[in-house]
């Protein structure tokens, strides 16, 4: 595909803020870069201002990063009138005011996950989004691997039947040794919850593929309670029991101390008609088994290659493979789609607050030591504010 001469002049100038220049500033600031050259349409993506937490972090990284201009107060990006997206990757704390006051400023807002620390703070942004106007879109880039596109379209035309049982988990090592330090990440008041807030992207594919979970039972543990850098406030592995709309039930396990696991997040889909299974270390692959009859056939691996949607953009021929940094591409894309074609982007803040009804519902549960029922919890917190 082509970009005419005819089409760049009424190319729409999208300008972007991003507030943040860590790891996951760097990864939104390499797709804002890429989206155009691998996906190219009627809109220009421009990198136009970058907030840090101090002017000369803010000035240095501006130019490593490419950013037009910079500056050290992110509240004069949400009120700049150059900057059209308001893109944010901070921790988890400074979310919800930044949101809040881009979408106030009639900005359209890209935020990394958590949306809030509050369900009842992320159901507020969800509605002034609405009322706004405003495109959202939450950092869920797992969602938008080709292999996931797949997944939902082999369930949606009924390939495994119906759907009686699902398996997800999210445990990494990154926390495993306790002499290192947990950071933001291991407080409360800065990350909220801790391996379930952090690995929610669990959620994020079960929301997918499978629909939204009505009831929860978890279990929270925190094995590592002291830290060299202090006490630690939230939870490093969780289980949880799930009751899903469909009539499916399942399991969730989320972990920051599971030696050996660096991204292991999987999700194992059972129907009356086969199984579907997905793991992120091995994100170019899916498997399908297909209850046929023949029981030598086993599964079946499916590798991502050019027939799949998006891929091709990338490259032309299958086993090549995708990565992390291709997904914020995707996301990237998206994102400015749905702003030139004024369509709602996906995963959004709607979406995002209702998975963070879901981990709050499990807080719930294993505070009250029982099942708890997620529409009802978010139904009694909203009137009762």
């Amino acid at each position: 595909m082509s970009v005419t001469l005819e089409v760049i002049r009424k190319m729409q100038v999208i300008r972007l803020g991003l507030i943040g220049s860590g790891f996951m500033g760097r990864t939104h600031a390499l797709a804002a870069h890429s989206v155009g050259l691998v996906f190219p349409s009627t809109a220009k993506l421009e990198c136009e201002l970058l907030a840090d937490c101090d002017s000369q972090a803010a000035a240095e990284n501006a130019g490593l990063l490419g950013f037009r201009r910079s500056t050290g107060d992110w509240r004069e990006l949400v009120t700049d009138p150059q900057v059209d997206v308001v893109d944010i990757c901070t921790p988890n704390h400074l979310h919800y005011p930044m949101a809040k006051a881009a979408l106030e400023n009639g900005k359209h807002v890209f935020c990394e996950k958590p949306l809030a620390l509050l369900p009842e703070e992320s159901r507020e942004l969800a509605a002034l989004a609405a009322a706004r106007d405003c495109v959202t879109m939450v950092g869920f880039n797992y969602v938008k691997n080709p292999v996931i596109t797949l997944a939902a379209d082999l369930i949606e035309r009924g390939e495994i039947g119906q759907l009686r049982h699902v398996r997800g988990t999210h445990v990494e090592d990154y926390l495993a040794d306790p002499l290192r330090e947990g950071g933001w990440r291991t407080q409360q008041s800065l990350a909220g919850l801790g391996a379930l807030g952090d690995l929610c992207h669990v959620l994020s594919l079960t929301q997918r593929l499978v629909g939204e979970p009505g009831a929860v039972c978890a279990d929270f543990q925190t094995v590592i309670p002291e830290r060299p850098d202090g006490p630690v406030e939230n939870e490093d592995q969780v289980h949880a029991l799930l009751r899903f709309d469909c009539g499916a039930i399942g399991t969730i396990e989320c972990s920051r101390i599971a030696w050996g696991r660096k991204n292991g997040l999987t999700l194992e889909i059972s129907g009356s008609e086969g199984t579907l299974y997905f793991d992120q270390e091995r994100q170019n692959e899916l498997w399908l088994y297909r209850a046929d009859g023949d029981e030598r056939q086993g599964f079946r691996r499916i590798l991502l290659g050019p027939d799949q949607p998006d891929y091709a953009a990338f490259c032309p021929a299958p086993g090549h493979g995708l990565g992390f940094n291709d997904l914020k591409v995707i996301e990237m894309r998206d994102l400015v789609a749905a702003i030139v074609l004024e369509t709602p982007a996906w995963p959004d803040f709607a979406a995002a607050a209702r998975i963070d009804a879901v981990t709050a519902a499990m807080a719930e549960s294993y505070h009250r030591s029982g099942w708890v029922n997620v529409n009802r919890a978010a139904t009694e917190d909203s009137e009762a504010q």
